[in-house]
């Protein structure tokens, strides 16, 4: 069965990957990965979060995908050995002198090339493969029938890892220069200031005073802005082409973006071979609920529907009101606010079980002290939410906006 991949900016996105179906997440400790404005994992925090995910039979892979710098590598060998021995289950790389580091002092450490290493070819494949390389995070730019080709000219031992879902930048396979010339921090070593979601104007060479928004309509547009990633409707193209893992983008996202994301990819490919019309309707609505740009396949269908500009508005259908931090005991469940809601709203519930899109309609609330609450308006106040919907811990309530 192909892998559900899910991205862990933190201890509780990691815990809602996997209650919500993710087999294995990516993550990073606090240097050496390209997110390094994300809450990520200290280095104690690494162990727990290994240990936690091998109790559910799950796996972690650490991201160590910086495009390194010769001062970069300060501290890298001891940390590649914590690593090993603490039991990760891959590192994502992309440079290789780092993968060299690995070889000499981790060198049981499972290694997959990171999408950043823009792998196009069997050819590439096949030198990574000999420098230890067990899976290859394909370059955003193949599409599907080059996949085919490139997994019957690989051995089959041989891993293949592609995105399904999420945001993509406006350069080849993440390696962006704009960040790091407009503002001097280089997104190629994790500091990324998404300068491609700015407005942007021009102007005419003898006219430098005279400034002129570029426009589509009355939004306006961003000329470096892609739409998202969203293959929900063609995994098992994927599948086909000789995909292993599905990976979801998004370390930076909600634990509520984590979790719709997860529950309608999980499902979609636990139902790929019986797969209606009706619920892939559903999923492709999922989709909506949470914060996106509009939805494109990417590369995966050549030039027809590569990813487009679009403007850098994101919008979502349903807003995160809290989540289950208690199991249902028969009346009402511990649930944690996140955003404002009141007595009189109707919530939806999102569930990786039976209860999942059941509606509530909130009657009853109260206080840890058993006081009345008829507003829930302050900052993740646990509160006891009465409902006869069976709600367990993990669960997240939604709202339509």
């Amino acid at each position: 069965m192909v892998e559900l991949l899910a991205p862990a900016g933190n201890f509780e996105k990691m815990k809602t990957a996997f209650n919500f179906g993710a087999d294995a997440v990516y993550m990073a400790g606090k240097k050496f990965g390209l997110r390094a404005f994300a809450d990520n994992f200290e280095i104690d925090e690494l162990k727990t979060a290994t240990e936690y995910a091998h109790s559910l039979g799950k796996r972690v892979y650490i991201t160590l995908n910086i495009l390194a710098h010769e001062g970069d590598f300060t501290g890298l060998p001891e940390y590649v050995k914590y690593l090993e021995d603490i039991g990760v289950d891959a590192v994502l790389v992309s440079d290789l002198g780092i993968m060299e580091i690995i070889k000499e002092y981790a060198p049981k450490l499972v290694i997959h090339v990171s999408t950043q290493a823009s792998v196009l070819n069997s050819y590439a494949i096949k030198a990574y493969a000999r420098l230890g390389a067990k899976r290859i995070v394909l370059a955003r730019e193949c599409s599907l029938e080059e996949i085919k080709k490139i997994r019957a000219n690989i051995p089959a031992e041989i891993e293949l890892e592609t995105f399904v879902h999420g945001a993509m930048c406006i350069s080849y396979s993440g390696r962006c220069l704009l960040s790091n010339y407009l503002t001097g921090r280089d997104s190629n070593r994790g500091a990324c200031a998404q300068a491609c979601r700015w407005e942007y104007f021009i102007s005419e060479k003898t006219r430098k005073d005279e400034k002129y928004q570029i426009e589509e309509d009355e939004r306006g547009t961003y000329i470096l802005n892609s739409k998202d990633l969203n293959m929900i409707e063609h995994l098992k193209d994927l599948i086909d082409a000789g995909v292993n893992s599905f990976k979801i983008e998004g370390r930076m996202k909600s634990p509520y973006y984590v979790a719709n994301v997860v529950n309608a990819y999980r499902r979609a490919i636990d139902n790929i071979d019986k797969m209606t019309p009706e619920l892939m309707e559903e999923l492709k609505n999922e989709l909506v609920k949470t914060s996106h740009r509009k939805y494109t396949t990417g590369f995966y269908y050549g030039a027809d529907d590569k990813e487009c500009l679009e403007s850098s508005y994101p919008v979502q259908t349903h807003e995160f009101m809290a989540v289950v931090i208690g199991d249902f005991d028969g009346e009402k469940a511990l649930i944690e606010m996140r955003n404002r809601f009141a007595v009189g709203d109707e919530l939806e519930v999102l569930s990786n079980g039976d209860t999942f899109n059941k509606i509530i309609k909130v009657e009853k609330m109260i206080n840890l002290n058993g006081e009345p609450v008829m507003d829930a308006k302050n900052v993740q106040e646990q509160l006891y939410l009465y409902t006869n919907i069976p709600l367990k811990k993990f669960d997240i309530l939604r709202k339509k906006i």
